[in-house]
């Protein structure tokens, strides 16, 4: 029988031990302090950039998963449990041992899903299910405290060769999915190993929930510098006080600065004050914002552009408002989102993007899956690969069944 006062001990003797510890020691060091807690046969797994595939973290070889398992996310019982963020048990006897259950859980940091963990276990019941949970919890802590300097995870979780626009622009972002103050969040970009011109931002602070989306001339390694110089001018920006008009104004200063008039970034701007509702955004030159009220019932915001920034037009920068509801859905998109084509030239559009969101919002999966399976469909409309960065962003504001979102 599963204790908590035996699963507390090794959880704690975990933690301790792993302050010096490796990426590549995690698993050992995992399996050993479980299974002293009765949870047997422990491994991991973390997905990779897209959210296709779960990599069994192994700590052999340079990638640390040399010899390891890989799991189709769509199409397997552990890319069920990271689907729906939920403890699943396997039918049948699936680990071996005589009366033995193999369970798959969810590996999260608040709602970024990092992967899953697979453990055996000779009961079930609720002591077994928390016991389960908790030590999901302490291998997303310990990822997160080793992938920041781990080559090998980075490795990992990647499927293909990465340019060094990609590089920058996914050691710039913030992390895919957030929750907090009754509010997610979830962003995507694509292609994942060709972004160059595209990036997202997003922070918290105190009740004002910042929110941008950059779009940047070109697709190579020099868009990509524009994009991170755009989210590094508007953070230095905004942590000094300045409101969106100054911060849109100082990126484009910086960019003429370092580029003249040949480079510039189209971007939508944004604080949604968390208390009230009350959202406030500038655009310039961008794509106009989606609100889904309810979730359900879409219609654009609209508000008078200026001009993108880096290319001193000088046209004036209007800061527009609008009141959300509770669980309104704000959704900040680039071009690659709509623009993209398949094999005949027909757009993938901002209706059909649209009624995507509007009928996995009604299938009632969270903001991060939404979007997983929504970049999904643009890539498959566009036979797998796109011709321009794609970027989505999505906020949606009091959301009631946050505490559902972790499992």
């Amino acid at each position: 029988m599963i204790e908590p006062a035996m699963v507390s001990r090794a959880l704690t003797d975990l933690m301790m031990a792993s302050h010096v510890a490796t990426l590549e020691e995690l698993p050992r060091m995992v399996a050993h302090h479980a299974g002293a807690a009765g949870l047997l046969d422990v491994a991991f797994f973390v997905v990779d950039l897209q959210g296709q595939v779960l990599r069994q973290v192994t700590g052999q070889g340079i990638d640390a998963g040399a010899g390891g398992i890989e799991l189709a996310v769509d199409t397997t019982v552990p890319g069920l449990a990271f689907q729906r963020v939920d403890l699943i048990a396997e039918p049948g006897r699936s680990s071996g041992r005589e009366g033995s259950r193999r369970w798959w859980v969810p590996v999260t940091d608040g709602v970024e899903r990092l992967g899953v963990l697979r453990a055996d276990t000779e009961q079930d019941d609720e002591a077994t299910r928390e016991a389960l949970r908790a030590l999901a919890s302490m291998v997303a802590l310990l990822l997160l405290s080793k992938r920041a300097f781990s080559d090998s995870y980075a490795r990992l979780i990647r499927t293909a060769p990465m340019t060094v626009a990609a590089e920058m622009q996914w050691h710039l972002t913030p992390s895919s999915a957030f929750a907090g103050r009754a509010t997610t969040i979830a962003a995507v970009s694509e292609p994942a190993y060709e972004v160059g011109g595209d990036a997202f931002d997003y922070a918290v602070s105190d009740h004002v929930l910042h929110m941008s989306v950059f779009d940047a001339m070109g697709h190579d390694a020099t868009a990509g510098l524009t994009a991170n110089m755009a989210i590094a001018t508007c953070r230095n920006a905004r942590r000094q006080g300045a409101g969106l008009v100054r911060t849109s104004q100082a990126v484009e200063d910086v960019l003429i600065e370092q580029f003249g008039t040949s480079r510039y970034v189209t971007g939508l701007l944004a604080d949604l004050d968390l208390r009230t509702g009350r959202l406030t955004w500038i655009n310039r030159g961008h794509h106009l914002p989606v609100l889904l009220r309810s979730g359900r019932w879409p219609r654009e915001l609209r508000c008078s552009p200026g001009g993108p920034m880096g290319i001193a037009l000088g046209l004036p920068v209007t800061v527009c408002q609008e009141q959300l509801q509770p669980r309104d859905r704000l959704v900040l998109y680039t071009d690659g989102i709509v623009e993209a084509r398949d094999a005949d030239g027909r757009q993938f559009g901002l209706e059909r993007f649209i009624d995507y969101l509007v009928r996995h919002h009604a299938d009632h999966l969270t903001v991060h899956e939404t979007l997983r399976r929504i970049i999904r469909a643009v890539l498959d409309h566009h036979d797998g690969h796109l011709d321009d960065d794609a970027t989505v962003l999505l906020a949606e504001w009091l959301d009631p069944d946050q505490d559902s979102l972790t499992p």
